[in-house]
């Protein structure tokens, strides 16, 4: 089994991080690659930089179909592209926001959300509602650390960590969900100093991914997710 795991973004050290946690995720026999687009936002903390990253995600996705991947993960919390790609490939696809809310559910009456900037918070409160999962939400919370400024802001942990500690005080919440892929490889030591479950996106979708493959599931083409109608696709045109 070979499952791709695309990182919307080109931070390159970020797609690393993301590959580690990946492929502590899955069984034996799978094979687990971590990619992210040559063109596109450094990080996504907007609608913006999502909107931007999108082309680049789908891209990638489809040439991992013509190569044979059997799945696919969308290692951004906002799921940028995730529907669009479903309707591109039949293998599935799964993203890391998507898996890790319907996965905390399993642990407990409600869980938090700590994410990087507030402004994210109400894109992902709008996720958690298409989700079906937002009556499951204590609350969502922001650390305020950039994502690009994870890896190398020295007091980014601890500042992970005190949102977490916030979260679970005022929220009462059974578990934590880590609203970021870069923050990937902080799930299993935050779950052992907070002593609450710690779910990290990127291992859940990834797990989620090769459960599908495993159970010879793949994407319903029947309506919704048939690929998408031919059609043209008109460039703009140059003014000045």
């Amino acid at each position: 089994m070979r499952i791709l795991v695309v990182n919307p973004n080109t931070t390159e050290s970020m797609t690393a991080l993301i590959e580690q946690s990946a492929r502590a995720a899955v069984g034996p026999g799978v094979c687990v690659d971590a990619v992210n687009p040559v063109s596109g936002p450094e990080s996504i903390e907007s609608h913006y930089d999502d909107a931007l990253a999108t082309p680049g995600v789908l891209a990638v996705i489809v040439e991992g179909a013509t190569r044979g991947y059997d799945g696919f993960v969308i290692a951004c919390f906002g799921d940028p592209g995730l529907l669009a790609a479903r309707e591109l490939v039949e293998a599935p696809v799964v993203g890391i926001a998507e898996a890790a809310l319907r996965t905390a559910g399993y642990l407990g009456r409600t869980f938090s959300v700590v994410t990087t900037l507030s402004r994210t918070l109400g894109h992902s409160r709008e996720i958690a509602y298409r989700y079906g999962v937002a009556s499951l939400v204590g609350g969502m919370h922001a650390c305020e650390i950039p994502v690009v400024d994870l890896e190398t802001d020295p007091t980014a942990r601890a500042a992970i960590l005190a949102a977490c500690e916030h979260a679970l005080s005022v929220d009462g919440s059974d578990a934590i969900v880590l609203g970021c892929a870069g923050m990937a490889d902080l799930a299993r030591d935050l779950s052992r100093e907070l002593c609450v479950p710690v779910v990290d996106g990127v291992a859940a979708a990834t797990a989620e991914v090769e459960k599908l493959v495993r159970l010879g599931l793949k994407t319903g083409k029947r309506d919704e997710f048939a690929p998408p109608p031919p059609k043209r696709v008109y460039a703009a045109a140059t003014t000045r």
